[in-house]
């Protein structure tokens, strides 16, 4: 289990970012030939991506559910486009397969939305948490002084 920090800390991120929110939807949940090859392709995409930072991926965090909803954080859309573009990347290829095997069946959806955020448009707040989230990209600090309220944490520098 992640170490707990036993105190109120914030975020400071370095410059703009990008939060892409993604998941699916078992529509058909006893065609499982139609939906494990969809939930299998991200772990190795997540993977892929971890492994290098110059895609100008920053990390993400997975929230629970089944299927879970997966919050990616990016420096930049145009490198997140990219990564989705790239033919020699693990998304390509599962996104042609789900394209070619499952999208107009309707018995697996999927999903995405995509936010960008710029500098000091944002606040997050953890409390006797481990790094989690933002916190796990970022520069997790105390949470005081002019970083103590949310209004605080989100006025523009």
């Amino acid at each position: 289990m992640a170490k707990t920090i036993n105190q109120r800390m914030t975020v400071d991120v370095e410059g703009d970012f990008v939060v892409f929110l993604i998941g699916m939807r078992i529509n058909s949940f006893w065609k499982f030939h139609k939906w494990v090859p969809v939930a299998q392709a991200m772990p190795r995409m997540l993977r892929e991506l971890s492994g290098k930072p110059e895609s100008g991926f920053l990390g993400f965090q997975m929230y629970g559910g089944l299927p879970p909803v997966i919050a990616q954080y990016w420096r930049s859309f145009e490198q997140l486009e990219a990564y989705a573009k790239d033919r020699d990347g693990a998304h390509y290829p599962a996104w042609k397969d789900f394209n070619q095997k499952v999208r107009k069946s309707g018995e697996v959806g999927i999903w995405h939305e995509t936010f960008k955020v710029r500098t000091g448009e944002y606040e997050c707040i953890y409390s006797n948490m481990p790094k989690y989230g933002l916190g796990k990209v970022g520069k997790i600090v105390p949470a005081v002084g002019s970083k103590e309220s949310s209004a605080q944490r989100i006025s523009p520098k």
